[in-house]
């Protein structure tokens, strides 16, 4: 078997599902998402006319 000292402690690992968020973030996501829509259906939409 390999030696992975090098590696951290999986149980002190944190990855991202685990960790909190708050209003903040939904926020920021939220306008990340609007903006991604906009982007994608809108410009074209408005550019056929």
């Amino acid at each position: 078997m390999d030696d992975h000292s090098h590696e951290p402690d999986p149980d002190k690992r944190v990855t991202a599902p685990m960790q909190a968020f708050g209003s903040r973030e939904v926020g920021i996501g939220a306008a990340v998402t609007l903006v991604g829509l906009l982007l994608a259906y809108a410009v074209p939409f408005l550019a056929t006319f």
